[in-house]
């Protein structure tokens, strides 16, 4: 079973669990009783099944598939604010990234670490979220407000990771410019039409 399987059905982005605490953090807009948010909070990681890697080529496309279904079901605004979602594939589109962006990195803060600590050893999706070629501990490396420690217990990475998510979601729920995240450094491939739907969205904020 792929790694990117595994996180929707046990691991970081459990299908059942995620879209909760991602519901928790939009409190930064208000309550969600749009339900069309609900939608995107249950669906807007499900492109990750089947994928070989979480931050690699292909996971970092995984915003991709919900994007096309949101549109297709909700128009153009939906499709963008589940596109970017993903801060590095906004980067990629040279657009600003989505309310769903800021929330699902809160999301990551209000986890507990006794929840999230198994989920990520039980699919080995800490491997490479701490030492992989891409991975998120070598992506902020080079990201304003981390700072990068070599050896160190998961649960005290973790504690880190979710102060680097609550700060980076509060910094940025007004939808200012993102220079805590560098470029992204796989070799991600975006769709024209993908490219084509946001460019068309972002010139008419």
């Amino acid at each position: 079973m792929k790694i990117g399987t595994k996180s929707i059905l046990f691991g970081t982005h459990q299908f059942a669990i995620h879209p909760w605490f991602v519901a928790a953090a939009w409190r930064l807009y208000g309550f969600p009783w749009d339900p069309r948010l609900w939608v995107a909070f249950v669906i807007h990681d499900l492109g990750y099944v089947g994928k070989p890697n979480m931050d690699g080529p292909e996971g970092e496309t995984h915003p991709e598939w919900a994007a096309r279904l949101m549109g297709r079901l909700f128009g153009r605004e939906w499709h963008h604010l589940c596109l970017l979602h993903s801060r590095f594939y906004a980067k990629r589109l040279a657009q600003p990234f989505s309310r769903l962006c800021v929330a699902d990195k809160l999301a990551i803060a209000l986890t507990p670490s006794w929840l999230y600590i198994p989920m990520v050893r039980l699919t080995r999706e800490i491997d490479e979220y701490r030492q992989g070629l891409r991975g998120r501990t070598r992506a902020r490396v080079a990201s304003n407000g981390w700072a990068h420690v070599d050896e160190e217990s998961d649960w005290s990475w973790h504690r880190r990771v979710q102060d680097y998510c609550r700060c980076w979601a509060f910094e940025h729920r007004d939808g200012r410019e993102d220079t805590w995240t560098p470029p992204a450094m796989a070799a991600v491939s975006v769709p024209e039409s993908d490219r084509m739907q946001a460019r068309e969205v972002g010139s008419a904020q």
